[in-house]
């Protein structure tokens, strides 16, 4: 059978939406052994989240044994490396996030290259940022909050994940393009900035849709705008921050990367499992209940993809002067 046949073959699978058994005999006998999917975060965040369904999809789907390894510290850099330094033979990878693109744009000496130190498999799924307010912010939307006497906004505080994060640096566009006196506040975690801000501690917070939006539901906080480049289907009502500052998008992204070398045939059919896995009903299900929407692609899409994020922070950072420091 020739190569292009046998691509032909693995691809079958994904299209009748089967099991895909025949995928084992394709690339060597792929995987010989159990496949560890490293987490650079601790368990329970969305990286977590995303990586256990597909890890347990995988498994009961295909037969694989896909097993999460979670190796928080340094804002995701250390179970980068971990995987920039593996083996490269798709028994070691990577369900990277947001941060790997941030990372690139503010650490000035990484460990690894963000680039080229790995294999782009396939995005996985994104959700947006949301800023929200206080209930009681006398602003509904990103447009009305610009309209205001400047005195109703000078000094207010937003709430983000932390120094080097989307919403950090989300918050300094937005300052930086509409003029606004805000002032960065960074919290250890999300949800002590959204806490304070539904208690009324601060008045603003930035953060990614599933984060915010059980405070949403329970209208502790309210929506002014969403940093997608469309509006959402699911908040048809928001303005997205575009719409006011054209060209300010920002989302939270997650995707599987392999150790740059990783034969192709092999990020083939990681790529083609994980794109089948997301098509299950089940999948798609918990992937809406979290507000992430799935975004398979395969390599050359991730690959764009990624080089766009890291310019896009990289302008951002250039034109703030933003560091770890601000």
């Amino acid at each position: 059978m020739t190569q292009m046949s046998r691509r032909h073959f693995a691809r079958l699978p994904l299209a009748l939406g089967a099991a895909a058994l025949p995928w084992r005999s394709w690339a060597g006998g792929y995987p010989q052994r159990p496949v560890r999917c490293v987490v650079p975060y601790s368990a329970g965040g969305g990286a977590d989240l995303v990586a256990r369904m597909l890890a347990q999809r995988l498994t009961e789907s295909l037969g694989w044994n896909v097993v999460v390894d979670n190796r928080p510290g340094a804002n995701g850099m250390i179970g980068s490396d971990v995987v920039a330094k593996s083996a490269p033979d798709g028994h070691t990878l990577l369900l990277a996030d947001t941060a790997h693109a941030t990372n690139a744009a503010l650490q000035p000496r990484l460990p690894f290259d963000p680039v080229k130190d790995f294999a782009p498999i396939t995005l996985v799924g994104s959700s947006p940022q949301l800023l929200v307010a206080h209930p009681s912010f006398p602003a509904n939307s990103l447009q009305e909050m610009l309209a205001l006497p400047r005195a109703k906004v000078q000094g207010a505080g937003v709430g983000t994940t932390g120094q080097g994060s989307v919403a950090h640096l989300l918050c300094e566009m937005l300052k930086l393009k509409t003029g606004m006196d805000l002032v960065h506040v960074p919290y250890k975690g999300g949800s002590a900035a959204l806490g304070d801000a539904a208690a009324g501690q601060i008045p603003l917070a930035i953060n990614a849709m599933p984060a915010c939006m059980p405070h949403v539901e329970a209208r502790r906080l309210k929506v002014l705008a969403i940093a997608s480049p469309a509006r959402s289907p699911r908040l048809p009502q928001v303005q997205t921050v575009a719409e006011t500052v054209p060209g300010l998008v920002g989302s939270a992204w997650y995707g599987l990367l392999a150790p740059a070398r990783t034969p192709q045939d092999v990020q083939h059919e990681l790529g083609a499992a994980v794109a089948a896995a997301l098509e299950q009903p089940e999948i798609k299900a918990k992937l809406a209940g979290a507000y992430i929407d799935p975004l398979p692609g395969g390599p050359a899409a991730f690959a764009q993809f990624l080089a766009e994020d890291i310019a896009r922070w990289q302008a951002v950072v250039r034109q703030t002067g933003i560091s770890l420091n601000s």
